[in-house]
């Protein structure tokens, strides 16, 4: 009797420390909204029987739990809630925004009745309710605007600088050319341009220019021209070309590539997953036996989907690229230490190490601030890898966040509107695009006083160092790839010419404006380079003085006509008080002169933009 009773007594305690209907655990569908529109990504986690999951992107889900239970939905950038289950029917919740509510967590009983899963979600700037079955519980929510937008680093426009006091102009180059596709890419829109979306140097980049090519073992070679600057009759126009060593394809070093794509729910929009699939397409054809890719995807987690594979092994590759989905939060922290674990797990000495981020940008789980972004991969490019950030997609482009991994990670950026960009990117310009031929590339001008007395450096404004950074070879700097042209343009006053866009400043006491010499009078400026090999840590110098002549625009070369004309359609949109009232007639004409030979069509489909800008 005693036994009898004890084994009653053990099985009522079990019973007792079971749930409530645990055994008739159910599969719950909901939908979890930010009172507009579905939140993909958003966790959905049981607090009693610890299942988890994650909402698609229309922000619906599928639980398996039991009437009781507790579960836990968050979302970064709003409030978490906690919401008690009443019963089976489709579970609907709506998330605050974090800003707008109150700090602690908030437990919400859902009242049981039946609910209209197709019923419109409520208005944002209304009161905002979170129904389960019934919709008789709510809470007050205050208005808010949408948070996935595009964002752009702040720029503030190079000024002149008097000779006298600053007699020495440090910068690193740049070879990104996203700002130009994204800038067509809002045109073709007709979308308005926000200025810090604009960055001239990018503009005047993302074409290639006629320069000599190197010769002997250096890397690149350097080209000048003077010129009359098109927009204002009273300074000169200087440009200081860069043409990189074009390495022939079946001569480039073997490749480790990790190709780090985001697969989040962000990036379920025909021009960014689909757009991306048929880009990197176009990349893997042109693999080599001894090339080998990897594939790491990240959405609400990383992983790897594609271990190492030969680049003769095509379809493996496009398969694992085919079968990619987009869906979840985007966990990009997560992916690029991933990614830079693999790449360094095979590593090739003396090959070409990279990783290939392709992206929206939109960042939202673990390392998702810039600041944290640029920690993780400066600390990252010491192995040796380099890095490559691909961006798509508009609505919520994350520009700001490509161009500083791109900076920081010893790499390039570009962005892929259309898969006339992609042929161009991956195709055209594979080599330069993927293979680095100099690094740490920084440019110093040293003017000369006694002809130069101000000067202005047109774009890079987030890519300038100090003089004392020129000689510092733990300073960071660009890098040029194989065949890339950099361009850099300098607009200058000479001396005796008076301008509004140079404030007085005294007579320093201590410093001459007198040449050294006869051949240094007849300088204009001072043009120095410093780079590493790709594999070195000591950089190495390279001068070339620019003589004291200049012509007319009318003259100059078509190459000059067409970047002045870029330069100019620049700062149109920046409206910058630099262009001096010149208007789009000017431009229009700089660029018309400068079409010469447009094998590609790239010039004539700039003409076109500038026609059809606002």
């Amino acid at each position: 009797m005693k036994k009898t009773t004890l084994l009653l007594w053990v099985l009522l305690c079990t019973a007792l420390a079971l749930p409530t209907n645990a055994q008739e655990l159910f599969t719950l569908k909901g939908r979890v909204t930010d009172g507009t529109r579905g939140l993909p990504g958003t966790n959905v986690v049981s607090t009693k029987t610890k299942k988890k999951t994650v909402t698609d992107y229309d922000g619906n889900f599928e639980l398996q739990t039991y009437v009781g239970d507790v579960l836990e939905f968050s979302f970064v950038g709003y409030k978490t809630e906690k919401v008690k289950v009443k019963n089976t029917k489709p579970l609907k919740v709506v998330l605050n925004p974090s800003q707008a509510v109150l700090e602690e967590v908030i437990f919400l009983e859902v009242a049981e009745d039946k609910m209209d899963m197709n019923s419109p979600p409520p208005s944002t700037t209304q009161e905002v309710m979170i129904r389960g079955i019934a919709s008789g519980l709510s809470i007050t929510n205050s208005p808010y605007h949408q948070q996935n937008s595009e964002s752009y680093a702040k720029l503030e426009e190079n000024e002149f600088h008097h000779v006298k006091a600053q007699p020495l102009s440090t910068f690193s180059i740049d070879v990104d050319r996203a700002a130009y596709s994204n800038i067509r890419r809002m045109i073709n829109n007709g979308q308005d341009i926000p200025a810090d979306a604009v960055r001239i140097e990018e503009m005047i980049n993302y074409f290639n220019y006629n320069y000599p090519k190197p010769d002997g073992d250096e890397p690149f070679c350097i080209d000048t021209e003077v010129v009359q600057t098109p927009w204002n009759k009273d300074t000169r126009l200087v440009k200081i070309g860069i043409q990189g060593k074009e390495i022939p394809l079946e001569n480039l070093p073997a490749s480790n590539l990790v190709f780090l794509l985001d697969v989040s729910g962000s990036m379920n929009a025909t021009n960014k997953l689909p757009l991306l699939k048929s880009a990197f397409r176009i990349l893997v054809n042109q693999l080599r036996e001894e090339d080998k890719v990897s594939i790491v995807v990240y959405a609400g987690a990383a992983g790897t989907v594609l271990e190492p594979t030969n680049g003769s092994n095509k379809s493996e590759i496009l398969n694992a690229l085919d079968k990619l989905e987009a869906g979840g939060s985007t966990a990009g922290g997560a992916g690029l230490e991933l990614a830079y674990k693999l790449a360094e797990e095979q590593f090739i000495d003396g090959g070409n190490n990279r990783i290939i981020l392709a992206t929206d940008g939109d960042f939202n789980v673990g390392l998702s601030s810039d600041s944290a972004m640029e920690d993780l991969i400066t600390e990252k490019r010491k192995s040796g890898i380099f890095f490559t950030a691909l961006g798509f997609g508009m609505g919520n482009y994350k520009d700001s966040k490509l161009e500083t991994l791109a900076d920081k990670g010893n790499g390039n950026y570009a962005y892929i509107d259309t898969m006339q960009e992609a042929r161009k990117v991956l195709g055209t310009e594979f080599g330069g695009t993927l293979y680095t031929i100099a690094k740490d590339v920084k440019i110093q001008v040293e003017f000369n006083p006694a002809l130069v007395q101000g000067y202005r450096l047109i774009g890079y404004e987030n890519r300038m160092l100090n003089a004392e950074d020129f000689q510092d070879d733990t300073k960071d700097a660009g890098e040029i790839g194989s065949g890339h042209t950099v361009t850099a343009l300098y607009e200058v006053v000479p001396v005796g010419v008076k301008t509004p866009f140079l404030k007085p400043v005294d007579d320093l006491k201590y410093s001459t404006n007198i040449p050294s010499g006869e051949a240094d009078a007849n300088e204009l400026m001072l043009v120095k380079v410093r780079y590493k090999k790709p594999d070195g840590d000591r950089s190495m110098l390279v001068e070339q003085p620019v003589a004291n002549t200049f012509k007319a625009i009318e003259k100059a070369s078509a190459d000059f006509n067409f970047m002045a004309g870029v330069a100019l359609f620049g700062m149109q949109l920046r409206d910058s008080p630099f262009k001096n009232d010149a208007d789009r007639a000017v431009t229009l004409s700089l660029a018309e002169k400068g079409r010469s030979n447009d094998a590609e069509g790239f010039r004539a489909e700039f003409i076109r933009l500038v026609k059809a800008a606002n």
